[in-house]
């Protein structure tokens, strides 16, 4: 190797390096502007992912935690009138924990081997729970193409004890 061009490699070198610190001495206090900036613009869709994913999140346990109290209140109560009282009062309770208005919301129970009685021994009540959730921030005047809202439901099944009745 010739020590002529190893020398000039070395003079690109430290003139590029002095490039490079006149630039970033000229930059100073750019990067406070431009954090700033760019954190700003990641950070605020980040934030309505976790208010939306949070208001999708509560919507679903309420709905979950409505339907199974339901059908576990439906089960154990003495005739059909108060197992549906007792149902609607869980139904309503559950729903309020999560700020769910009980008029967003539809019931439906379904009795298995027989509709008529709900509480035959060895019968199945399935208590079916929807629910609609808001997006956050979305102002009610947004009735698009797109949805506002989010519709989420659960069911539960409980049977009703081969000892029912038998107090």
């Amino acid at each position: 190797m010739r020590p002529s061009s190893r020398s000039a490699r070395v003079s690109v070198a430290k003139k590029y390096a002095a490039h490079l610190r006149r630039r970033l001495r000229e930059q100073q206090g750019s990067s406070s502007l431009e954090f700033i900036t760019v954190g700003m613009i990641m950070l605020i869709p980040l934030v309505y992912l976790v208010l939306t994913m949070s208001a999708i999140q509560g919507g679903a346990l309420a709905a979950e935690g409505a339907a199974r109290q339901a059908a576990r209140v439906f089960v154990q109560a003495e005739t059909v009138a108060e197992a549906q009282d007792s149902a609607g009062r869980a139904i309503e309770f559950a729903l309020n924990n999560y700020s769910i208005d009980i008029s967003d919301s539809s019931v439906e129970i379904v009795c298995t081997p027989d509709p008529a009685n709900c509480l035959t021994r060895h019968g199945y009540v399935t208590v079916n729970v929807a629910v609609v959730v808001d997006l956050p921030l979305a102002p009610p005047v947004l009735t698009g193409n797109f949805p506002v809202q989010i519709p989420l439901d659960a069911t539960a099944t409980q049977q009703v004890s081969q000892f029912r009745g038998s107090r």
